[in-house]
């Protein structure tokens, strides 16, 4: 879902309409004025966002939102600020927080980066998720992978200080240069003593993970934390 363009355009994202069920557009007509958050190109009160003081978590991309929804739900204590453009998955999400009565989650549906940009002020993050993010796996397209040094530096500077950094992806070769990436960020560090660290508990296994765990393939997570 992630397409980010940094030679024309500093963006996170293609913007996709993509196909709506009848469910998912009924959930956006009725749980966006509540759930969702419009973009604007001013700094956010993520307190007054979320109608409390509690430690705020970003997720970039999530896409079906099944894993953030299920995070919410297991983490009552946070607060969660989703990023997503892909219309069904928004649809979804916005379902699924009806159906489990969650409080705690606001989505916005717009540009990861413009919203980090000029939305989230510094020092504002205790947490950052960027779960499976599209690993272009073609070496002529690594350009556009969303983990790019560019984009670390910006959330970096988003995090309190012992706030973390957490990406997840299947892609080993990926997960080598994510690493690299958060490695040349000196205003983080690692969590872990041999690179990857394991699985936190906060991050369920999805589906299509399991899968891939019978199919013998790996998951990587690389988390840091700001200094």
């Amino acid at each position: 879902m992630e397409n980010p363009d940094y030679q024309r355009h500093i963006r996170s994202f293609v913007l996709r309409q993509g196909h709506l069920s009848v469910a998912q557009k009924r959930a956006m007509d009725q749980g966006m004025p509540t759930w969702g958050i419009e973009y604007r190109p001013e700094k956010l009160d993520l307190a007054q966002a979320f109608g409390r003081e509690a430690p705020k978590i970003l997720e970039i991309g999530f896409g079906m939102g099944g894993a953030t929804a299920e995070i919410a739900g297991q983490q009552p204590q946070n607060d969660y600020l989703g990023i997503e453009v892909h219309s069904p998955g928004v649809g979804n999400l916005l379902k699924l927080i009806e159906e489990k009565s969650l409080s705690n989650l606001r989505l916005i549906r717009h540009d990861a980066v413009e919203v980090i940009d000029n939305m989230l002020p510094d020092g504002s993050l205790d947490g950052v998720h960027i779960f499976f993010p599209d690993p272009w796996p073609k070496k002529r397209h690594h350009k556009r992978r969303l983990i790019q040094p560019e984009l670390i530096a910006k959330l970096a500077t988003k995090l309190r200080p012992g706030g973390y950094l957490h990406a997840a992806t299947d892609w080993e070769e990926y997960a080598t240069q994510i690493l690299e990436v958060f490695n040349g960020c000196t205003a983080l560090s690692n969590t872990a003593e041999q690179g990857f660290a394991p699985r936190p508990d906060y991050r369920p296994l999805t589906k299509f993970e399991l899968r891939g765990i019978r199919l013998g393939h790996g998951v990587w997570d690389i988390i840091f934390r700001k200094n």
